[in-house]
């Protein structure tokens, strides 16, 4: 397992000097082409968008490892379906993560109007900290 990474780790190095490489023979090629943000943000964005697939790529191969293992120990129909259906749930969260996080920013947005914190003195019963109380 140890070789495995470092080899990665190798394959990953290279990977960056290739790039980097190739960004020295573009400015050594044309001394007059400067680098804009906008290439550098379209670089960032290929490598996020190669990045989402890499991991969708492991969560369907850990998903297919994970219904096999279901099989393999339940040996049932039922327990592989289970499996398979949660499987199945899991990519279909991380493949739509910015639906995900619009329904919970809408949630959030709409429980925190509805509290309010107030401060009590007295004997008033204090449910959220000593004299806080949530109304």
């Amino acid at each position: 397992p140890r070789r495995s990474h470092g080899i990665q780790l190798a394959v990953a190095v290279e990977l960056l000097k290739k790039e980097e490489s190739f960004m020295r023979t573009l400015a050594a090629a044309n001394p007059d082409h400067v680098v804009l943000a906008g290439d550098v943000i379209d670089w960032a964005n290929t490598k996020i968008g190669q990045f989402r697939t890499l991991i969708l790529s492991a969560a369907i191969v850990m998903g297919i490892v994970a219904v096999l293992m279901a099989w393999w120990k339940t040996r049932s129909f039922v327990g592989t379906l289970v499996a398979l259906a949660l499987a199945a749930l899991v990519l279909w969260g991380i493949s739509n993560l910015n639906v995900l996080k619009t329904k919970v920013g809408s949630e959030i947005d709409d429980t925190s109007a509805s509290v309010s914190v107030v401060h009590v003195t007295g004997d008033a019963p204090a449910l959220a900290g000593e004299g806080w109380r949530v109304s």
